[in-house]
């Protein structure tokens, strides 16, 4: 039996829902996942960010069908701080960036297939998807695919 892609959703998707830019791919990739094409993986991070989403955003995993949302472990995210130091040290992102390192560290630690986000600047961006995949590496970590939701649900349509 096939495994199901087991994707972590940042924040940014799961407001782009809401968001007439990101609309259209935020909700078709829920859609994909809803007949059983993805397994959302989501972190104490992202529950901390959408308690202060408004309730639209806050109900979009609550359409989701059960056991299709897996909240990864707390003793994941902690061991998931050290990651977050490295890539700070590393200069892949600032202090001030620490939600952003801490998104990509827990999908990395718990193994995500592929980490979603609409986060262009910190996240989806070519030269920092190369060094958080290369202190993921010198940390002993796998690497970690980073999309935004348009390239998982293009085509989808063929």
């Amino acid at each position: 039996m096939r495994r199901l892609p087991r994707g972590y959703v940042d924040t940014s998707v799961l407001g782009g829902t809401q968001d007439e830019e990101f609309r259209e791919p935020s909700r078709r990739f829920f859609e994909q996942v809803k007949a059983g094409g993805y397994v959302i993986l989501t972190s104490a991070t992202t529950l901390r960010e959408l308690a202060g989403a408004p309730e639209a955003v806050r109900n979009v995993l609550a359409d989701v069908p059960e056991g299709s949302v897996l909240e990864i472990p707390e003793q994941v995210e902690q061991e998931a701080r050290a990651l977050v130091e490295a890539y700070i040290a590393e200069r892949v992102l600032g202090e001030a960036r620490e939600a952003d390192a801490m998104h990509v560290a827990v999908a990395s630690v718990a193994e995500a297939d592929l980490l979603l986000s609409w986060n262009f600047r910190h996240i989806v961006n070519y030269d920092r998807i190369r060094k958080f995949n290369a202190v993921n590496a010198l940390n002993g970590y796998p690497e970690i695919e980073i999309r935004s939701p348009l390239e998982v649900v293009y085509g989808d349509e063929d």
